[in-house]
């Protein structure tokens, strides 16, 4: 979070504010696989709530930092809590929604969570306006002091209306017949789905194909994703503040959100609709390679870098691209254990390329003009395009497996209902 005041208050230079990101993604990427096992003993309803909890405490306590070491310390925990949230909504969306529902659930949550962003960056124009120096407390301290205590209410809501999973979920506004077709409309979790025995965990998730497809294909889309994630267009403002107010420099970003949330929830709207998910994944590296493009020319115009960041945002797409087919693939295999170990794992992999990426490529030190990363941006869209149809094979393949396993079943349900055990005179 780039907090107006809090660079110049803990005298933060060159790439100080890629530090601080890339500590607390690194945090993120500590915390995945524990949480992703923790939730297969432990009720979501009460884990996921308790990290809203420490998340909340450690944001305020931010507000008391000295140093960037202080902040890096404790940005690294708070990204330990923050790991729960993405992987962990999404392991619950696919224990809940079938295929041609899963998309819009993943870009809604996905959404949700850019209009926080862009609340927040409102949020941040407001204090830093009108309550710096109130109480002796500046701008920057009220704006993790306040974001702290707002959030806590969502916590309370968690532990109360939460609904874990339809196996287990003790929902007192869904009736009993409610909870039998949320269990029966999915594929059956078989018996041991929820075994997280080391050894048979290890082979059920490592030496699958499945798993290692899916690990690589979250952060190979997350390459394209990285551009806005990184915040460059705030930098890129702050640059040439000599034509911009401190007001637009924290809202002119907000538009990128926006159209991230547009392209979100209209590329869900088609994959659900459609069944097909590769003309959009197809649509995101084109989109991202235009963006490359223009960004690769040097001395663009303000026009032109305000039209490229912009359509950036479209990379934010391929969230419900990357979470709702990879959940439908391992829904299918009836292993719900394997199902969120993989999920996390995949947030992993996205959170151990932005540790090192945004410092790589996208460098604060190279504002106005990000040259190789532009270059990369290019390169991973054209490699995000080649590695769409491995998913997609993959994709087909669990269908049929799934549909070979359901004849098996049935066939095995005839056998036992012949009297003379399924055998023919």
């Amino acid at each position: 979070m780039q907090v107006a005041g809090l660079r110049e208050s803990l005298n933060m230079s060159g790439n100080d504010y890629n530090t601080v990101l890339s500590v607390t993604i690194a945090g993120m990427a500590v915390g995945q696989l524990p949480h992703g096992i923790i939730i297969q003993r432990v009720p979501p309803r009460i884990w996921f709530p308790l990290m809203v909890v420490i998340w909340a405490g450690l944001t305020m306590a931010s507000a008391a930092v000295k140093s960037v070491t202080q902040l890096c310390v404790i940005r690294f925990f708070l990204g330990m809590t923050e790991g729960s949230t993405y992987p962990g909504t999404m392991y619950i969306i696919g224990a809940w929604y079938k295929s041609d529902e899963i998309s819009k659930r993943t870009a809604l949550f996905t959404a949700s969570g850019q209009v926080g962003t862009m609340f927040a960056g409102v949020m941040m124009a407001a204090i830093h306006k009108s309550m710096a120096g109130m109480a002796n407390v500046e701008g920057w301290q009220w704006v993790f002091l306040i974001d702290g205590i707002i959030t806590l209410p969502i916590a309370v809501f968690g532990f109360l209306y939460f609904p874990d999973i339809p196996e287990s979920t003790k929902a007192k506004y869904l009736t009993a017949d409610e909870k039998r077709l949320a269990v029966t409309r999915l594929p059956r979790i078989k018996k041991d789905g929820h075994n997280i025995m080391p050894m048979s965990l290890f082979k059920r998730v490592l030496l699958t194909k499945t798993f290692w497809i899916l690990f690589f294909w979250s952060p190979v889309c997350a390459t394209i994703e990285a551009f806005p994630l990184q915040n460059n267009f705030l930098l890129w403002l702050k640059h040439y503040r000599n034509h911009f107010t401190q007001t637009n420099i924290n809202t002119y970003p907000l538009g990128v959100q926006a159209v991230g949330i547009v392209a979100n929830m209209a590329a869900a709207w088609h994959m659900d609709v459609t069944g097909k998910r590769v003309p959009m994944a197809v649509l995101a590296c084109l989109l991202s390679i235009v963006v490359g493009s223009m960004l690769l020319v040097p001395n663009l115009s303000f026009t032109g870098t305000f039209f490229a960041f912009y359509l950036a945002g479209t990379a934010y797409m391929v969230n419900p691209l990357i979470f709702g087919w990879a959940n439908v693939i391992l829904q299918r295999s009836g292993d719900d254990a394997v199902r969120s170990v993989t999920l996390f794992a995949m947030n992993i992999g996205s959170m151990v390329l932005w540790t090192f990426w945004g410092i790589l490529f996208y460098s604060a030190t190279d504002t106005p003009y990000w040259k190789k990363g532009s270059i990369v941006l290019i390169v991973c869209s054209v490699v995000m395009f080649g590695y769409i149809w491995l998913v997609y094979m993959l994709d087909k393949h669990s269908a049929r497996k799934q549909v070979d396993h359901e004849l098996e079943e049935e066939n095995v349900s005839s056998n036992r209902g012949s009297p003379r055990g399924g055998l023919e005179s």
